[in-house]
């Protein structure tokens, strides 16, 4: 199973970098969300992927289960969701700007409206 998640971060990865390279801004952050989203599904997948098991402990135990799956990078991903989701909204509101601006979305055109 951890053989098929990691082969949709790669494609995931690909397509980021693909989105990074083109010269539309709103393409660059997509490139951005789908960049972040592999990192994510990366550290998921990083932590063990078990459904039978849950990462608790029991009543007596002092440590959970040997098959279970890591709960630090679930807690880690939270947290990078609530980041990316700032950062998403703070670009998305330099990108209007800069769009209002210059009247473009494309970057070239922009550093021309920009000489002038």
């Amino acid at each position: 199973m951890e053989v098929l998640w990691s082969l949709v971060v790669g494609v995931l990865v690909s397509a980021g970098v693909y989105l990074l390279l083109e010269r539309h801004v709103l393409r660059l952050l997509f490139g951005l969300i789908l960049l972040s989203s592999a990192v994510n599904l990366a550290i998921l997948v990083a932590g063990r992927l078990t459904v039978a098991v849950p990462p608790l402990i029991d009543f007596e135990a002092t440590l959970p289960p040997a098959d279970a799956a890591n709960s630090l990078p679930q807690a880690l991903i939270l947290t990078a969701i609530v980041i990316g989701f700032g950062l998403l909204i703070f670009a998305l509101l330099l990108i209007y700007r800069a769009f209002i601006e210059t009247g473009s979305a494309d970057i070239d055109q922009m550093r021309d409206s920009e000489r002038e």
